[in-house]
């Protein structure tokens, strides 16, 4: 970060290193970088490893050296998570202090049997709050879970509108560290943008709901709240989320970049509802970047997923 810029936009890309970047991150990318440097903010680069048994060895690296030969450029050091362990511990320990959080012994199985637990929440079955109270006896605990409240959780959120959840009935108490050990999702990326100081998230539209469940940590822990942005998700023919393995944009999957990433860039800013000159298919990644912070319409981006624009590169 340059010394004395100030910065009224910090945004993120946070991709996870399970696979190569595909079309659907790179959207993400994209998004979050333009949404930035649009108002001549801050994007910042984190790369979300924590759940270390499903890390692909070299993903990582093929990200950032695709994301560097499309032509993007991040401020700051990068942060991996695996590597800030000690940070969400420190917020788990207060949450628990507080009253805030709770260990459970319960099992996902435990909880499906439960007759109280109807209705599926976004990680499987309702938690019932059998362990709420404490840990029934005979049981261990094996997570950790922070209590969803009794207030609905409502936000704005800039392309999908006004949200409102009812956390206790979407899947009640939910866990931020898991049996197996690692953190979860939900708590670490709460900490994680609010120790960088991150003011907008643009992400795809697939983590929609979980940002009730990140609201919620932000206001337990004190932190604020940044504003969201949820892309809509790019589909296959038949309007399936489209899989990592077949969409890949990556140095990794034999792409090549260096002559077509200026192609594909151009067509991620038409999925994203933008009308770049036909004259800038001939442009390099970095003046496609660069008419895109200049011009980039956010009330032109759709709501609805669709496909990429085909051919992907022409």
């Amino acid at each position: 970060m340059e010394q004395g810029k100030t910065a009224t936009t910090i945004g993120r890309f946070a991709p996870s290193p399970t696979g190569p970047l595909h079309l659907g991150s790179l959207v993400a990318a994209l998004g979050s970088y333009v949404m930035a440097r649009r108002t001549g903010g801050l994007w910042l680069l984190r790369i979300e490893d924590l759940d270390t048994p499903r890390v692909v060895p070299g993903m990582a690296d093929d990200i950032l050296r695709t994301l560097e030969i499309l032509g993007f450029r991040w401020d700051g050091e990068i942060l991996r998570q695996s590597r800030r362990t000690a940070v969400y511990q420190e917020a788990l320990e207060r949450l628990l202090r507080e009253g805030a959080a709770y260990p459970c012994g319960c099992s996902r199985a435990e909880i499906a049997r439960a007759a109280s637990a109807p209705h599926p929440g976004e990680e499987g079955p309702a938690y019932p709050g059998l362990c709420r109270n404490g840990i029934p006896e005979g049981k261990t605990a094996r997570s950790i879970r922070v209590h969803a409240g009794s207030e609905p959780i409502e936000f704005f959120d800039g392309i999908m509108g006004p949200q409102r959840t009812d956390l206790s009935h979407a899947g009640g108490d939910f866990v931020i560290k898991r049996a197996d050990g690692p953190f979860a999702y939900q708590l670490a990326v709460v900490v994680d943008d609010a120790l960088s100081g991150v003011t907008q998230i643009v992400r795809g539209a697939d983590l929609l709901p979980s940002t009730p469940r990140q609201i919620r940590l932000q206001r337990l822990l004190g932190y604020p709240t940044p504003a969201y942005w949820h892309l809509p998700l790019v589909t296959g023919p038949e309007g399936a989320k489209l899989s990592k393995r077949h969409n890949a944009v990556s140095l990794a999957s034999g792409r090549d970049l260096e002559r077509e990433g200026h192609l594909i860039l151009y067509n991620a800013l038409v999925f994203l509802g933008q009308k770049p000159p036909k004259g800038l298919r001939d442009s390099s990644c970095a003046e496609v970047l660069a008419w895109a912070a200049a011009h980039f319409s956010p009330l032109s981006i759709p709501r609805i997923p669709g496909p990429f624009p085909s051919p992907a590169v022409t």
